[in-house]
């Protein structure tokens, strides 16, 4: 039995000594050739690589060379046109020879003008005349003269259409004048032109009652109480009034001297705003009042007022523009100015709007492009 036992056992151990030695040669044989295949691989890319750029240098080599055969063709090109054009073989081309060579070449008669032109875009030294490294070929200067007609027929269309636009503008200009009755005003006109200054008389009687009350026996005195009284009696009547002026004072067709008068009247009222409002004030204030203080100033400037009114009357009466108010009569002549004034601004906005391109300029447009209003600045001198 330990006979059979000790067979088993040898025969075990050479069977497991042949199965690692026969296994030996595989992973010798695996571990050889997969490092050999990857070497392989990569000294193929590498001559691959080497070969595009040798490929690559050699094009870059062959456009090198073609380009200065190019340019080297191109030279004796220019060179020999330059010869036809140098008539008098001094080594440059006059303004004479160049025009002559181009008209010869294009078969066309060009203007001096273009020609100098042509010169002048080429000549870099600015003597007046074409060097050879100067002169860059026929097909160089047909484009640069085609170029110099554009641009002459460009500014010919322009030049044109600013012509029409003033023609417009001129035209719209006389329109708006002759709507303007700017002329010497007639009779009637004069007679018509002092009634609006019973618009301020009326509300600044108010500051004559101390006058009327001591002069209550004088007709003048109670027919002015009685008109006045009147006037107070119509329901808005001082609102009526005065958009009524208003519109008389914005109606062209109607005689300047009339408009004139109109617009004073109103800001006459308008400046009896301010006393009124001061006297509001003392009275909310509830502050002590000298009677004899009130009197004073109130008849002061009814006697103001009536100053300004006599003068504008007696001036209207004559024909003469009673422009000599203080302040006021500034702010009037700005809102009713002559015609002649009137078309000078319009055309200069307008002329300004045309050389913008038929545009409003920026500083005039508002941020939904909306047109602001005009400023004149003549209206603060």
């Amino acid at each position: 039995m330990r006979k059979h036992a000790c067979t088993l056992a040898v025969v075990l151990l050479a069977h497991n000594t042949y199965a690692f030695t026969s296994m030996k040669p595989h992973l010798t044989r695996n571990i050889h050739s997969t490092p050999r295949t990857t070497l392989l691989k990569a000294e193929t890319s590498d001559d691959q690589i080497e070969r595009l750029r040798s490929e690559a240098a050699r094009l870059r080599a062959e456009a090198a060379a073609l380009e200065a055969r190019q340019a080297a063709e191109m030279a004796q090109a220019v060179e020999k046109v330059f010869q036809k054009f140098d008539t008098n073989k001094d080594g440059e081309i006059s303004l004479a020879e160049l025009k002559a060579g181009l008209e010869n070449a294009f078969k066309l008669e060009l203007s001096e003008d273009r020609v100098r032109k042509l010169m002048e875009a080429f000549d870099k030294s600015g003597d007046g005349a074409l060097q050879l490294d100067e002169f860059v070929g026929v097909d160089r200067f047909r484009n640069k003269l085609d170029a110099l007609a554009r641009d002459e027929r460009a500014k010919a269309l322009e030049k044109a259409k600013i012509a029409k636009q003033e023609a417009d503008v001129s035209r719209l200009l006389e329109a708006q004048v002759a709507r303007i009755n700017d002329g010497p005003p007639t009779p009637t006109d004069r007679i018509v032109s002092i009634l609006p200054y019973l618009f301020p008389l009326m509300d600044g009687l108010q500051y004559a009652s101390f006058l009327l009350l001591k002069n209550q026996d004088n007709p003048l005195a109670v027919l002015s109480l009685i008109t006045y009284t009147l006037y107070r009696a119509i329901p808005f009547g001082g609102f009526i009034a005065f958009f009524a002026l208003f519109y008389v004072a914005g109606k062209p067709e109607i005689n300047r001297l009339v408009r004139f008068n109109t617009q004073q009247a109103i800001y006459l009222d308008i400046a009896l705003f301010f006393p009124g409002l001061i006297t509001g004030l003392f009275a909310i204030l509830g502050g002590p009042v000298d009677p004899t203080l009130a009197e004073v100033t109130n008849d002061a400037i009814f006697f103001t007022l009536a100053a300004a009114i006599l003068y504008s009357v007696g001036s209207s009466l004559l024909g003469i523009y009673p422009d000599k108010i203080p302040f006021i009569s500034d702010a009037v002549a700005n809102r009713i100015p002559p015609a002649e004034k009137i078309m000078k601004d319009n055309k200069d906005f307008l002329d300004m709007i045309i050389k913008n391109g038929g545009k409003l300029p920026k500083d005039l447009v508002g941020p939904n492009g909306d047109a602001l209003e005009k400023k004149d600045e003549d209206k603060k001198k």
